[in-house]
C-alpha cells in the first residue's frame, strides 16, 4: 500500500512539474536579447544550468543504489540457505 502511494505521489510530481516552465525575468531578457544580437550567451547559460542540475541527480542516484544494496544484503541475510 505504501509503495502504491509513493508511486502515485511521484507520478503527480512529475506530471505537474512539466508545466513549471518559469525562469528569472532578467536572465530570460538577457538571453533573448543576446540571441537576437548573435551572441552565444544563451547557449552558455543553458549549459551552465545543465551542469549545475546534474549533481543533485547524481547524489540521489548514489543514495538509491546504496539503499538498494543495503536492502538486498539484508534480504539475503534473512533468508536461510538450503
Amino acid at each position: 500500500m505504501k509503495l502504491q502511494k509513493l508511486l502515485l505521489s511521484l507520478a503527480f510530481i512529475f506530471l505537474f512539474s512539466l508545466s513549471a516552465d518559469a525562469q528569472c525575468a532578467m536572465c530570460k531578457a538577457v538571453a533573448e536579447s543576446g540571441t537576437k544580437a548573435g551572441s552565444t550567451m544563451a547557449t552558455g547559460l543553458n549549459g551552465g544550468i545543465l551542469y549545475l542540475m546534474i549533481f543533485p541527480y547524481l547524489i540521489l542516484t548514489g543514495l538509491g543504489i546504496a539503499f538498494y544494496r543495503h536492502k538486498k544484503a539484508q534480504s539475503t541475510e534473512a533468508t536461510p540457505e538450503e
